[in-house]
């Protein structure tokens, strides 16, 4: 009797563990390449109460990425700023472009992979450590500023609810945007690219890049928080 009543305790303790995670999303989440506050950061995505998460950190995260089941996540969430990236590596991005998985940039995420060309068309942008050519100057950053970020489009699934804010973040200047993107976010700051979140589609893929995202004055803000959700839950969606 009491074996009985162990396996189906058993039964009923994984029957419960298997509905809680039912239905939400899974995601991973990439880092590595630079510094950032690990805790608040994790905390914004322990938020999301429909979601689920695992980190892959460079230099390995690559070739995991190459090599797990696609069943079994819905998203990439890439918070990595990695200098360099071999062939093989290479065909990880092409493997999920391939498969529709979706793909959220968030912030220094665009400054990687500067000798890659094909990169800044997956990401939709390019942050030049130099200066492209005698037309294109290299971008800049600036810490600490004060902005408002302004809704585009607000009936995009991305910021649909989401009205006008203020983040207190880091800013890039002189992004290069590709003319492929449909733009989400922009600011008027004069340190600040125009344009600071957009989406596109790259072959199967739904893609979002964030610009804002440097620490936790951002990660906890409300208006943040509900953007990341949202883009994720955009991403994901098919």
């Amino acid at each position: 009797m009491k074996i009985k009543r162990c396996f189906l305790l058993l039964f009923v303790t994984l029957f419960v563990s298997f509905n809680v995670t039912a239905g939400k999303l899974r995601l991973i989440i990439v880092t590595g390449g630079h510094d950032f506050d690990r805790e608040p950061f994790f905390q914004m995505f322990d938020s999301f109460s429909n979601m689920t998460w695992v980190e892959y950190v460079h230099p390995e995260a690559l070739a995991k990425l190459g090599n797990v089941d696609l069943m079994t996540f819905d998203a990439v969430v890439f918070y990595d700023m990695p200098k360099t990236i071999t062939e093989e590596e290479k065909q990880s991005y092409y493997r999920l472009l391939k498969a529709g998985k979706g793909l959220l940039f968030l912030h220094h995420s665009i400054c990687a992979y500067q000798d890659w060309s094909e990169y800044e068309l997956i990401v939709g942008g390019k942050y030049y450590e130099k200066k492209k050519d005698d037309k294109f100057g290299a971008s800049s950053y600036q810490h600490d500023v004060d902005f408002y970020v302004q809704i585009v489009h607000p009936s995009h699934p991305v910021v649909k609810g989401i009205d006008e804010f203020v983040l207190s973040d880091e800013v890039y200047g002189n992004l290069e945007v590709m003319p492929e993107i449909y733009p989400l976010l922009s600011t008027d700051h004069p340190k600040s690219n125009i344009l600071i979140g957009w989406t596109l589609t790259k072959d199967k893929s739904k893609i979002v890049y964030i610009q804002p995202g440097h620490d936790k004055k951002s990660w906890e803000n409300e208006d943040y928080r509900r953007l990341i959700k949202q883009a994720i839950q955009f991403v994901a969606k098919k």
